[in-house]
């Protein structure tokens, strides 16, 4: 009787490992390596699928798993597309992040100004800070400087205006001054330190 039990008890467990397994990968996972994972035979792991196929078929799941080519994948039923659809076409939430409102800032306050001005002003690289400005419509091109490579000049949008709830950039807060002279401190301690380890 407690063979039994024990035996139930790592079925669940064994189960419980696929189902996580295909969770998690997200795509479809051979099921030679499931068995490695789970050390147990081919056929014995692919019986442990069954089992979750049959338990997927429920109608109050939304979830189902399918057989690719000797791999399985776990996805959603087509019942639940336009559900899915829906989520997927609500407008996404901008995060602004501290390195993109740092990459934001310097723009508003220094426009036009090109990308190898803004990663001399914040002493790294910018090019995917610029690129989500760019995507999330808060910064745009404004052509190109008449320099050598003419760089591209990047500078706000009416969006980053009615975002920030001004009219004209002429009318962004003033820096503050202690607060510039604070930054302008760490920074210069900063390559100070550097010059001094190389």
């Amino acid at each position: 009787m407690e063979d039994k039990k024990q035996s139930n008890k790592n079925e669940k467990e064994l189960l419980a490992a696929v189902e996580a397994i295909l969770f998690t990968m997200g795509e479809s996972v051979e099921l030679s390596k499931i068995a490695t994972a789970i050390e147990k035979t081919e056929e014995e792991t692919r019986q442990l699928i069954e089992k979750l196929m049959e338990r997927y078929e429920n109608p109050a799941c939304g979830l189902k798993i399918v057989e690719l080519e000797h791999s399985f994948q776990m996805c959603s039923k087509n019942s639940t597309y336009e559900y899915l659809i829906r989520v997927a076409n609500q407008p996404k939430k901008q995060v602004l992040s501290d390195v993109l409102l740092e990459t934001l800032s310097i723009i508003a306050y220094k426009q036009p100004i090109t990308r190898a001005e803004i990663e001399n002003i914040r002493g790294v690289k910018c090019e995917h800070a610029i690129n989500k400005l760019i995507e999330y419509n808060l910064v745009m091109e404004l052509g190109r400087l008449d320099a050598p490579g003419r760089p591209l000049m990047f500078g706000t949008t009416e969006e980053f205006l009615r975002k920030f709830g001004v009219t004209s950039i002429l009318e962004l807060p003033e820096p503050d001054g202690d607060k510039l002279a604070e930054f302008q401190y760490e920074a210069e301690k900063e390559i100070g330190y550097l010059e001094g380890n190389e």
